[in-house]
């Protein structure tokens, strides 16, 4: 266990480059797990949640190593044991990505009930729908699914999802790809991370056409080959460091980002009053967002939606700005019944907010931050709890450092270079 210790009012200044996405490159080590040919990943992130996945497919027999610099070389030869215990299922939710490529590879996964953030329910239920339309005969006991393929590989259907699921997409779009048949997606994410995913199964030899904003069409294959794929920059990490420029006083350049994969947040900065800009060249990668600060914010109404709306992961930390507004912002919480629970520790430090109900929450500013001994709960409620830290007078004690290391690559020493005064310690 450890804990941050951050003395806040040090303006960030300079230059932070993003990592790759957390919530692609977990997606991205599952699809690996299609083919026995080898597949490189670049540009992926030295995160917690990464080694967790490693280990877990290394203890299902597969050869999953770091190479130079941000590479993974993963190679999913035979499944020794298509199992995936509690502990990994415990430790990260996303460890149920692996339902559907293990299952239209194998045909037949055991997999744990999943846990991760308590943000709330997340229920499985979608994609375990999902694969019993393909033909797959699962089986709920002692806190596991056991799942198989009867005739040896699933088949196409036509799945349609009640609302927009991120990763019950991209579950059965993984089952799909090697499912004898068509299969239609519909009410599928269009998130930036499941395209690519997309781009990479067709670069594997898969069949893929978003054939409408939330409209996906498969046509199965027999086998998929090897493939080199660079995980695409972190809107999410990139949202938070824009926020910390904002609510320091500073003046951050962001790079490794697509800005385009940012519509809704870069709108909201504009409607709050935080000046921005992008400039340089997406044809070769090398754009960048400059985010400043103003003497004034002003309040925004905030409701959060699937790709392209808001996204649900930036929403606490956009309520550390909204702290520093003037007037009464409200968020709404559209997602998630549970997201706002940071809101304790984020009224320990002085933020004046009521939470009229479990989704709805109103934000009075501008108030003054102090430094407090707060406690992290989750990934996205740690990245605020360190914004807020930032914009603080005096020194912040945070607990639960390791939810941010789940989905920030060295968020500390990111800080650092830009001026930070932050420091980790042993609890």
């Amino acid at each position: 266990m450890q804990k941050f210790v951050i003395t806040g009012g040090q303006p960030l200044r300079g230059e932070v480059r993003i990592a790759g996405a957390k919530n692609a490159v977990l997606k991205l080590m599952a699809a690996s797990t299609l083919t026995a040919e080898p597949c490189v990943l670049r540009n992926v992130p030295q995160i917690s949640d990464v080694a967790i996945l490693r280990e877990t497919m290394r203890d299902i027999g597969f050869d999953v190593r770091r190479a130079e610099g941000d590479t993974l070389e993963i190679r999913a030869g035979d499944a020794e044991w298509p199992f995936i215990p509690l502990e990994a299922a415990m430790k990260m939710r996303a460890s149920f990505i692996l339902l559907g490529p293990l299952l239209t590879r194998f045909g037949r996964v055991i997999i744990s009930n999943p846990g991760g953030d308590r943000i709330g329910r997340r229920p499985v239920d979608l994609h375990v729908e999902a694969m019993t339309a393909m033909g797959a005969e699962i089986a709920y006991k002692n806190g596991y699914y056991f799942a198989s393929a009867p005739e040896g590989r699933l088949h196409g259907a036509h799945i349609s999802f009640p609302y927009v699921t991120v990763m019950g997409t991209e579950n059965a779009l993984l089952a799909a790809v090697l499912a004898d048949g068509d299969t239609i997606i519909e009410n599928a994410a269009q998130e930036p991370e499941t395209d690519d995913l997309v781009a990479m199964l067709c670069a594997m030899g898969a069949r893929i056409e978003r054939t409408a904003p939330h409209v996906l069409e498969i046509a199965g294959v027999d086998v998929l080959h090897g493939v080199e794929h660079r995980v695409i920059g972190d809107r999410l990490e990139a949202g938070t460091f824009a926020i910390a420029a904002a609510v320091t006083g500073g003046e951050v350049a962001i790079s490794g980002i697509d800005p385009s994969h940012l519509g809704a947040f870069l709108d909201v900065l504009d409607r709050m009053g935080v000046p921005h800009r992008t400039d340089g060249d997406a044809a070769i990668g090398t754009q960048q967002i400059h985010v400043g600060s103003a003497s004034a914010y002003r309040a925004a109404e905030v409701e959060t939606e699937p790709y392209p709306g808001f996204p649900t992961d930036l929403q606490a930390p956009l309520a550390v700005l909204m702290t520093q507004a003037e007037g009464e912002s409200t968020i709404h919480e559209t997602i998630y019944e549970d997201r706002l629970d940071y809101i304790t520790e984020l009224v320990k430090m002085g933020a004046v907010i009521e939470v009229r109900d479990e989704r709805h929450a109103c934000i009075a500013g501008p108030t003054a931050l102090h430094g407090r001994e707060v406690q992290i709960a989750d990934l996205r409620a740690g990245a605020t709890l360190v914004l807020a830290a930032l914009a603080a007078e005096t020194t912040s004690v945070i607990s639960g450092v390791e939810h941010v290391d789940r989905g920030y690559e060295q968020i500390e020493s990111k800080l650092v270079g830009l001026g930070a005064r932050i420091q980790r310690i042993d609890a």
